[in-house]
């Protein structure tokens, strides 16, 4: 890990947010100094908010949407479109939260959209016509899927430093094990209660499950605490910040804007969920083009998920020792052999193949992003960039499916379209491989320079 020397933290302004935290971490005594990090906790709730996410992701709504249809009487492109208005909608929301979550902290902001998530999932109970639909959509999209996947790293990225890469991978496994369990959870509730009932259960565990817990354990930061991120508060009179490697001072988020890694490591960020999220999509379409059944298409996601899983964990302790761009560099070219496997002949094998790259690629992006990102841009404004970021990544993850289906519908197969997609995940990888640590201007907070 690279550094650069840092200035004295005298020179800072003494009006500085960041400096006055840095005073209270300070002012610990040693009677005062826990001998359990805080973090861990801290990591929990935010596991937990990945987790509960679920009621807003695409593969928890999947279970709702034939039953829904049917008692309604809508039609599936009604469904699709109140759909890809929600997550439109979802994305344009976030930079707001993150300003929010830098404003604020988790400590207010978490409770509230998890309070505001369960009564969303009440609200889907009552849906009773179009307007109805898309208003539950974007209240469940934008709180579930958009707000408390940001909120949950940015709590990490506050709370871990040295072991953030570690730290991401953890908060990956809330993603992977509610993509495994809420899929057939849903199936039995509505099968029990109906789609009405089920939506009720989700709002209850929404309740149960995060509200509490985020009101009793969340705190912003260690230095709230009188902690330093990782570890424990330093000794009284010590300077935590003398070995180069705390991220105190951090750029804003117009400053991010300006710089070209920011925009390389969108670019991969972007790329993989567009293209992820046509091929999910379509799976079992380009499958079934190939011979292989629809159950089977199905299955083939259970394996998906079991390698992002693996690869939550153990890439993110490999995070901490190569530098994240790299990794975010080869999940694009994990997806584009991924992609090719499907313009040959599909067998058992190649098929097995597939699904464990795109788990592979699906493992790493979930931190890698993150990772860099706070990396290279510092904790102080984290959420903003973050939620930016988000933004364009889920206004490209509506996309994905299109093309597609247009290639589908008119050519009557995936070929070409699959040909043109591999573009993407190529001119990205070649992009975020080429990123490296901006430099903070001189009219900033100094910020010691990440890995490259």
């Amino acid at each position: 890990m690279s550094t650069t020397l840092t200035e004295p933290a005298s020179s800072q302004p003494a009006s500085s947010p960041l400096a006055n935290l840095r005073h209270r971490a300070s002012q610990t005594t040693p009677l005062m100094r826990p001998r359990f990090y805080y973090g861990w906790i801290v990591l929990g709730v935010a596991a937990m908010a990945m987790f509960m996410s679920g009621p807003g992701q695409s593969y928890s709504m999947a279970a709702f949407i034939d039953p829904m249809l049917a008692d309604l009487g809508l039609a599936r492109s009604q469904y699709s479109l109140a759909y890809l208005v929600a997550t439109l909608i979802s994305g344009s929301l976030l930079p707001i939260v993150g300003r929010l979550l830098d404003g604020r902290g988790a400590r207010v902001v978490l409770p509230i959209v998890a309070i505001m998530l369960g009564l969303s999932c009440f609200g889907m109970s009552w849906v009773a016509g179009p307007l109805a639909l898309y208003l539950g959509l974007t209240c469940v999209r934008s709180l579930g899927q958009g707000a408390l996947t940001l909120m949950g790293t940015w709590m990490v990225s506050q709370w871990f430093e040295r072991r953030r890469g570690m730290a991401m991978g953890l908060l990956g496994l809330g993603s992977t094990l509610s993509f495994m369990a809420f899929p057939a959870t849903n199936l039995a509730m509505i099968g029990h209660f109906g789609w009405r009932g089920a939506w009720v259960g989700l709002g209850l565990a929404v309740l149960t499950l995060l509200a509490i817990p985020a009101l009793i354990f969340v705190r912003n930061r260690p230095e709230d605490l009188g902690l330093e991120p990782d570890r424990i508060a330093p000794k009284p009179g010590s300077d935590a910040r003398t070995d180069g490697r705390s991220s105190y001072a951090s750029w804003t988020s117009s400053q991010a804007l300006r710089t070209a890694s920011f925009w390389k490591v969108i670019s991969a960020m972007s790329v993989g969920a567009m293209v992820s999220t046509g091929l999910v999509f379509h799976q079992v379409s380009i499958l079934g083009d190939r011979g292989l059944s629809g159950g089977v298409a199905l299955w083939l996601l259970t394996i998906q998920a079991a390698f992002a899983c693996v690869t939550s964990l153990v890439g993110g302790a490999l995070a901490d020792r190569i530098a994240p761009r790299k990794m975010l560099a080869a999940s694009m070219a994990f997806m584009v052999v991924a992609m090719a496997l499907l313009l040959v002949p599909v067998t058992a094998a190649t098929a097995l193949l597939y699904s464990a790259l795109l788990g592979l690629h699906t493992g790493i992006q979930r931190y890698s992003g993150s990772l860099t990102l706070a990396g290279y841009f510092g904790r102080g404004h984290f959420g903003s960039i973050k939620g930016i970021a988000m933004a364009v990544v889920i206004g490209a993850s509506a996309l994905g499916p299109l093309p597609l289906a247009i290639a589908r519908d008119s050519l009557g197969h995936y070929d070409l379209s699959l040909l043109a997609m591999m573009i993407f995940p190529i001119a990205a990888g070649i992009a975020v491989w080429s990123a490296r640590p901006p430099v903070l201007p001189e009219a900033s907070e100094p910020l010691a320079a990440p890995s490259a």
